[in-house]
């Protein structure tokens, strides 16, 4: 949600809600976007709540979208194809 800095001045305790809530504020000057508040919520242990203060975890209140796995290439037999084999 951008929010200029007069508007976020009048309502801070509003806009703090928010970010606790799980909504991203991007603070606005001039319609250029200078910083944004992200909230650390409520039940995140001193561990996550250092990591997002430091800028180096965000987290947007929703669940985490993992990374596709990644596809391994190796030469020879397959696993798979070992224990059906083995099977049989």
């Amino acid at each position: 949600m951008p929010i200029a800095i007069r508007e976020l001045k009048a309502s801070l305790s509003r806009v703090l809600q928010r970010a606790q809530a799980g909504e991203i504020i991007e603070v606005t000057s001039h319609s250029k976007p200078i910083a944004r508040i992200v909230g650390i919520p409520a039940h995140a242990d001193e561990g996550l709540r250092g990591l997002i203060a430091s800028g180096g975890l965000s987290w947007t209140g929703n669940k985490p979208r993992l990374q596709p796995p990644v596809v391994l290439v190796a030469s020879g037999t397959a696993v798979s194809r070992i224990v059906l084999t083995d099977r049989a």
